[in-house]
């Protein structure tokens, strides 16, 4: 009998984003720990500034998708994620208010995943969000989501956000 010594892995996509400090630095860190907690990095959008939504009396936010390929569980992903903000400075005050990092967990593979208050993938509001649709259909045009039946290129040039996404 043969065992199958190699271990699976998922492919997770996060998108990352700040408005306070050193928007680009911090989401170079961020991309940095990702890689040396989660899993291999293996594809990363260009920057993209976004107008503050939901509380827009705050600075202009980076936005930037993430693709890993990970052995972990999406809960794993998620919890290392908000280790990873916590380690880069994050103080949670207000919902949609400012922060030096932000990383939420947007796909997992094909999953459809609803942990109550703690995890929902994909993301619920991914499909109505310019700054969160863009960066991704530029690394995973093809891929397709799990819930909609579309490709994240499809959905987001369909997408009525009046928010305007700057790729820079």
């Amino acid at each position: 009998m043969m065992l199958n010594t190699a271990l699976e892995y998922s492919t997770a996509y996060l998108l990352l984003g700040g408005n306070l400090g050193d928007r680009k630095a911090n989401l170079q860190k961020a991309i940095g720990l990702l890689e040396q907690k989660i899993g291999k990095v293996v594809s990363v959008s260009a920057l993209y500034e976004t107008a503050a939504w939901g509380k827009t009396d705050q600075p202009a936010f980076l936005n930037q998708a993430v693709g890993l390929q990970t052995h972990l569980s999406a809960l794993e992903v998620l919890e290392t994620a908000l280790e990873i903000e916590q380690e880069l400075g994050r103080i949670r005050k207000d919902k949609w208010g400012e922060r030096l990092i932000d990383i939420d967990l947007i796909l997992f593979g094909d999953e459809v995943i609803d942990i109550a208050d703690k995890l929902q993938v994909p993301h619920p509001q991914m499909q109505y969000r310019r700054f969160v649709m863009e960066p991704l259909a530029e690394i995973a045009p093809q891929l397709v989501h799990p819930v909609i039946g579309q490709t994240i290129l499809a959905i987001s040039q369909g997408i009525i956000d009046p928010l305007t996404v700057k790729k820079l």
